[in-house]
């Protein structure tokens, strides 16, 4: 179920050598993709239906510049070969990822390190995030290469939404003010939001991305630093035998 109030992370992008980077590693990520749909079978994410959504603007930091995991979905009206999946884990299970419909959650795929979506055109989606931890996140997530907060062109650095512990996230659209949000509908690239802004472009239709920052929760104590310790081989030996009793 949405949460009523969503929170947006207010933070400050990086520099922008560390975009080129990480949009380089974005890159040889897709470059990876064994299944690309046919031009008939591509799809986008058009401007939908005016959808009420509360927005609230937090004040929290990262605990880190750079995202702690990342990342990247295909979609298409396609039907993908792999395995079927109800959920993506992200963070070691810490996060969990799915999209779904009004009528239930969308095939999702994984095939090696790839992972797809399958939809089709005028079918309404949201963005599903449930944190199974005690750690507070962002979730920085963009459709079609634009972010999904302003409809800016997507960065790793932009600010996101809060994801709290043990709580879930529903992204259900592009933001239009601090009360409501466009509905995400599958589309014919043509009619893509991403091809009709000057934020987008029709060649980055048909992705979903999501990076994730821990942030620093006021309401916890901070977590001891580890000790360093060198790692032992047999750690039930200590020194020389003892003598008999």
């Amino acid at each position: 179920m949405q949460k009523e109030t969503a929170e947006v992370a207010q933070s400050t992008q990086a520099e922008s050598a560390q975009d080129t980077a990480a949009n380089k590693q974005a890159d040889s990520m897709q470059a990876e993709s064994t299944q690309d749909a046919t031009a008939s079978e591509r799809l986008g994410t058009q401007w939908g239906d005016d959808v009420d959504s509360q927005v609230t603007v937090v004040d929290l930091s990262r605990v880190s510049d750079e995202p702690i995991a990342q990342m990247q979905v295909s979609y298409a009206d396609k039907n993908y070969k792999g395995r079927a999946v109800n959920s993506m884990s992200l963070l070691a299970g810490k996060v969990e990822f799915s999209a779904a419909t009004d009528n239930g959650k969308l095939p999702l795929y994984r095939d090696g390190s790839n992972y797809y979506l399958q939809g089709k055109a005028g079918q309404a989606y949201r963005l599903v995030y449930n944190n199974n931890s005690a750690n507070t996140y962002e979730i920085v997530a963009s459709v079609d290469g634009l972010n999904v907060v302003d409809g800016s062109t997507a960065s790793r650095y932009d600010g996101g939404y809060v994801l709290r512990p043990h709580d879930e996230l529903v992204i259900e659209g592009f933001r239009k003010s601090d009360s409501a949000v466009a509905s995400f509908i599958f589309s014919k690239p043509d009619n893509a939001y991403a091809a009709n802004t000057d934020s987008g472009s029709i060649e980055n239709t048909g992705v979903i991305g999501t990076v994730i920052y821990e942030l620093y929760d006021p309401t916890k104590p901070k977590r001891p630093e580890p000790k360093s310790k060198s790692p032992k081989a047999f750690p039930a030996d200590n020194a020389y035998a003892k003598p008999p009793q």
